[in-house]
Formats: structure tokens, sequence, C-alpha cells
């Protein structure tokens, strides 16, 4: 099993990872750019373990053992002896291959390179390297630390002993995983929150439903734990008009067509849980 693994991005998907990949006994390095988001990034990820530890469900020693093995860094170099690098930074393609390019290069040839993309095609950001069958897709899910599921990805020419080093690696942490043989824009999990989605709002745009009614008819008619507008407050309704719109450039099938009242919120700031407004005010 690899036991050294590196973490790039801090934010919110790269610190869980980080998280619970100390936590499984991994020795990690954490880059992002500033040290200021490693230092927020380091102190989210403390601030969990204490509340495991609170709940009882980890002791303190093992806790601070687990901090203990987080370091971070702003040099990207600091990957260049990891057996797995997890790249977490924006959903934007070009920013994810510049760091695929620098890393092909620092990284040795059996260091397996994944990213935690939610809809960007692993093929796409493998095709910057040298070694296509070794960049795989490990799409965790937010928060990592409580969230069970994590996405395998098989790119175009993904091996099948990255795909099984990447399956090691998840289920080590903890995690359950489904694998998406082939490499569609939004993989399963993207394509059927984002299809969920945009109908949901448009039946909310269009004065079909409130908001409320539509959620709690996915609440007790499916058994689902959020409903679809609720969830994308909670994920940041940019977010989801991002990943949608992705899936739509890519596929150019209608049922991912961001509506329009999704592109309105996100000029007017109404954002979700973050800004205070959404579906829902908070």
């Amino acid at each position: 099993m690899a036991k050294k693994l590196a973490v790039v991005g801090a934010g919110l998907m790269g610190a869980g990872i980080a998280q619970v990949s100390a936590q499984a006994g991994y020795e990690v390095v954490l880059r992002d750019v500033t040290d200021e988001a490693l230092a927020r990034g380091r102190s989210g990820i403390a601030a969990s373990y204490e509340k495991f530890v609170a709940k009882g469900k980890m002791t303190a020693e093992d806790a601070e053992a687990a901090l203990a093995r987080i370091t971070t860094t702003t040099d990207l170099d600091a990957a260049a002896d990891a057996d797995l690098v997890v790249e977490a930074v924006f959903e934007r393609i070009e920013v994810k291959q510049e760091i695929f390019r620098t890393l092909d290069r620092l990284v040795g040839d059996d260091t397996v390179l994944a990213s935690n993309t939610s809809a960007i095609p692993i093929t796409k950001i493998a095709a910057v390297t040298e070694r296509p069958e070794r960049v795989v897709g490990t799409h965790f899910f937010s928060p990592v630390p409580l969230m069970q599921l994590c996405e395998l990805v098989r790119g175009y020419k993904t091996s099948d002993e990255t795909l099984a080093r990447a399956r090691e690696f998840a289920e080590s942490t903890g995690k359950t995983c489904v694998v998406v043989n082939r490499d569609v824009a939004g993989f399963v999990t993207t394509r059927l929150i984002s299809a969920l989605v945009v109908e949901a709002v448009k039946l909310y745009e269009s004065g079909v439903a409130s908001a409320e009614d539509i959620d709690t008819a996915c609440k007790l008619g499916f058994g689902h734990a959020m409903g679809p507008l609720a969830t994308t407050d909670l994920t940041g309704v940019d977010i989801l008009l991002h990943a949608t719109g992705n899936i739509y450039t890519e596929s150019q099938d209608e049922k991912f067509a961001p509506p329009e009242i999704m592109r309105r919120m996100v000029d007017a700031g109404d954002l979700g849980r973050k800004s205070g407004q959404g579906f829902y005010t908070y």
C-alpha cells in the first residue's frame, strides 16, 4: 500500500482527503499556494479531529498522531517522492492540467496521479501527461470525513493496476467505491444529481411548486436525505451551475442545460448557504 500521499489543494475537499488519509496511517503532505490557505485547512482538520474525539469516535492520542502525520507546504516539489498524489483544486480544466503537467515531470514513474474532479473528464486531464495510464479519478464527497462514497473514474487510458491502487487507497480510508468504466462528463453521481437539480429548478422557476414542496417530495417520496434545491444551496448554486454547464458543454444533452434562474442567482450573489440566500434564506 502507498504510504506517502500528497494532496494538492487545502480547501474543504483537499483538507478532508488529507484528514482521512492521515487517520488511516498515511504520511501526508498538503500543498496550497498560500500559507493562509494551508493554515485554514490545517485548523479545519484539527477541529474535525476534536469533534471525533468529543464524540468518542477516536482517541485524543490517535487524533494527535494523525495531525502530526500531516505536513503543509506551498512547494509542489514536495510531492516528488509521493506514492500517490490527489489533486483537489478548483474545477477549472486549465488549472488542473497545469498541475498535472508539473506533477508529471516531478514524480516517479510508478506514482499514481489522481484527480478529485466531480465533472471534468479524466482523459482530458491525463492527456497533458506522459503517463495517461497512471492517471485516475478519485471523486470523494463532501464532507469527506463523514461521506462514505468514493467514485473511481477510469480515463480512456487508465490501466487496471492504477484503478486497483486507487481503490486500495480509497478503501483504506474507509470509503466504499463505485467504478465509472467510461469517462463521460459528470461520471455517474454528478450526472444524476445534475439531472435532478436541473429538473427541480425548472419546476420551481415555472411556478409548478415551491422549493419546500419539491424538496419534501424527494425526501418523503424517494427517501432522499435532502431535497435537490437544499442540496444546491449546500453545495453552492455557482458550483452546481458550473458542474451542469460542464456536462452540457461536453454532452450537448438538453437535460443538463442550466436553467436561466441559476445564472441570475449567481449574477446576484445568491449562492446558497455560503451567501445566506439561495433557494432558501439562511
